[in-house]
């Protein structure tokens, strides 16, 4: 191989490195669901893409977001930094946005004083209703701060959230969870081809 050619592929190379490199930083980044919190919207063993930029995108070094699309919404699945340990990874359903009031009683979730109907919610204790656990069944009420996000898993009764270490900063969000592009069965060590390109929400 001459000189010419070698120049060529280690251009071809080291520009596809740094669009991967760009594309991961500020449009889309692939997280794979290690834990059942999210069950059965999001299984273990789940790959998810997420939109890193429709809240925003980051400047690097900073807490600064240009380009904003939209602010986080009731319903969305987020990927952020885990409050207590940034270097962690946590992924939940934002519950309460800034200024509603949330509480919780016997399991249910309400919000501005109403009831939320939540299909996409399981409780796996059975006795929930009838001898609720403080904070995961009873919690609040709780005045959503400015900038700041409550979120819950949809494995309700099996999910450590804001119920148990508060909110979420804006600034601590990644992204968007937004489609399952793989998924993969360890306990029968096979894909689940069905769940591949299914959106999530």
């Amino acid at each position: 191989m001459n000189k010419q050619k070698l120049w060529e592929y280690t251009k071809a190379i080291a520009t596809a490195l740094i669009l991967a490199l760009i594309i991961r930083a500020f449009v889309i980044q692939a997280f794979k669901i290690p834990s059942g919190s999210m069950l059965n919207t999001l299984l273990i063993g789940d790959h998810i893409l997420v939109n890193k930029f429709i809240y925003g995108t980051v400047i690097p070094f900073t807490d600064q977001r240009i380009l904003s699309f939209k602010k986080p919404e009731r319903g969305d699945i987020i990927v952020f930094k885990y409050p207590e340990d940034p270097d962690r990874d946590f992924i939940k359903r934002v519950i309460a946005i800034e200024g509603d009031i949330i509480y919780g009683k016997n399991g249910d979730v309400f919000i501005n004083g109403k009831k939320l109907h939540e299909s996409y919610v399981q409780h796996t204790d059975p006795s929930h209703k009838s001898n609720p656990i403080e904070p995961r069944d009873d919690f609040g009420p709780f005045l959503v701060p400015k900038d700041k996000y409550f979120v819950m898993g949809d494995n309700r009764d099996q999910s450590y959230d804001s119920r148990f270490w508060g909110y979420v900063d804006m600034k601590m969000i990644r992204g968007k969870s937004f489609i399952i592009y793989w998924s993969w069965d360890s306990l029968n060590t096979r894909p689940r081809l069905s769940r591949i390109g299914t959106l999530t929400k």
